[in-house]
């Protein structure tokens, strides 16, 4: 059980490592996107011949797959911008919002009530982020981008959960890459036509990155999360990959000294987005006890 508790932590600290990959790749926000997850697919894709794993689905599955996997990219473009236009603590920090946007849109899709404790506490996050959006004017693009982020995270996310109950994993994610691979690749020849780069191939350091980003902090994570399941629940998993945030700010200060770009506003937004999930975190375990009894 220790075991598999490390396991978790360690796939917690490599998916606080996809905001630093971000910062160390010198590729545009999209073409890190596009590159990241092709070199997914295509591990994903050897990954699935190793396993034997049947790819033979209907193509409409495959197109409602890939759709799904479109929103994903769209959240990794936007993380990444908001990365490159402020820093990783602001996109970490505002990717804390999908639980906020997640409140709003799953009733919205779902066509339920309103989940009115859920809003509240994540008005809290609303609240935090509102006090870093006023501490720097040069950060502010950043956190516009990180806020659009999170918004697709939790489309993502909410999508996603009912295809994980009727595929494996593993096809899903690879058909999930495809999808954007093609989707923003299609999108790429606008993009450059508005936002022309001189670097479109990465540069040896940036190929190396890009690998290990796809390798260990898409791919990897999955494998990893697979593993810890088969010993800790769904719940303490999830529960647990509250603090990505925490160790990717830890990340940040140690590596880009990003500490001395931050002031008092930051941190006591920050200090509300921390509440936030200390709170949801106490009543997510108080219903996991009550379910119990």
């Amino acid at each position: 059980m220790k075991k598999s508790y490390l396991l978790l932590h360690f796939a917690i600290i490599l998916a606080g490592f996809t905001g630093i990959f971000g910062k160390l790749i010198s590729l545009s926000e999209v073409l890190l996107t596009w590159y990241r997850i092709f070199f997914s697919a295509i591990i994903l894709s050897l990954i699935l011949r190793i396993l034997r794993i049947s790819t033979k689905i209907s193509t409409n599955e495959k197109i409602n797959i890939g759709k799904i996997g479109v929103l994903i990219t769209i959240h990794w473009v936007f993380f990444y911008a908001s990365i490159k236009y402020a820093n990783i603590s602001i996109g970490v920090v505002c990717y804390c919002l999908t639980s906020f946007f997640t409140a709003i849109f799953k009733p919205l899709i779902d066509k339920t009530r309103f989940n009115y404790s859920e809003l509240l506490l994540s008005a809290l996050t609303l609240v935090g982020i509102s006090c870093i959006f006023h501490f720097d004017n040069s950060y502010q693009l950043g956190i516009i981008l990180g806020v659009i982020s999170s918004s697709f995270a939790a489309l993502y996310t909410i999508y996603n959960e009912k295809l994980v109950k009727v595929y494996d994993s593993k096809l899903l994610n690879y058909y999930q890459m495809i999808g954007g691979t093609v989707g923003l690749g299609l999108l790429l020849p606008v993009y450059l036509y508005f936002f022309p780069t001189v670097n479109l191939l990465p540069s040896y350091k940036d190929t190396v990155y890009l690998f290990l980003l796809s390798l260990f902090c898409t791919v990897g994570l999955y494998v990893l999360f697979a593993e810890v399941l088969k010993k800790i629940s769904a719940f303490t998993v999830n529960l647990s990959f509250n603090l990505e945030p925490v160790y990717a700010i830890a990340i940040a200060f140690l590596f880009f000294n990003e500490g001395k770009e931050l002031n008092f506003s930051f941190y006591l937004g920050l200090l509300f987005v921390i509440l936030s999930v200390v709170l949801q975190t106490a009543i997510s375990v108080k219903k996991q006890q009550n379910k119990g009894f």
